[in-house]
């Protein structure tokens, strides 16, 4: 095997340049993509329900920031959540709400898919849902996109 000659070298220096931005690339899509994946929790301090819901997303992969505040419904009108689909938090993920105990299967689809929605919410507090785990009781519920019109339809069913 011979070795590399200098002009050799030199004339695949373009072909290395081109590689290399294409990872780059790549590297700035994951990171955006995984900038995606952080939510921004609004709670109050005594949920327990919320912190096991936490913990869920965090198992999920998601980036979590928890502030705690004294009443949630005011963060909640802010991001259009109609008060018919109100729960016992709040979370923020890029441009849209997530209300209540929202499976992060769900969150995830929301942010691949990209609806013209304001958010998804599961209303109340269902057991079996995400936070609400009673050992193997799991009561049917829905997770409902909601626009900023208060108009909502069935996101997914469990």
């Amino acid at each position: 095997m011979s070795a590399l000659s200098r002009r050799s070298f030199v004339g695949a220096l373009p072909f290395a340049f081109v590689a290399c931005s294409g990872q780059a690339s790549g590297v700035r899509e994951q990171a955006s993509a995984e900038k995606s994946l952080v939510l921004t929790v609004y709670k109050t301090p005594s949920c327990g329900c919320c912190n096991s819901w936490v913990e869920h997303v965090k198992g999920a992969g998601f980036d979590v920031r928890t502030i705690e505040v004294a009443d949630t419904a005011p963060i909640a009108a802010q991001y259009a959540v109609p008060r018919g689909l109100r729960s016992c938090h709040t979370a923020i993920a890029g441009r849209y709400a997530i209300e209540g105990h929202v499976p992060a299967r769900e969150i995830r689809r929301l942010l691949e898919e990209r609806p013209d929605v304001a958010g998804l919410a599961v209303p109340g507090m269902p057991i079996g849902s995400p936070g609400m785990e009673m050992g193997d009781r799991r009561d049917p519920y829905q997770v409902i996109a909601f626009n900023r019109n208060g108009q909502a339809r069935v996101f997914a069913n469990y």
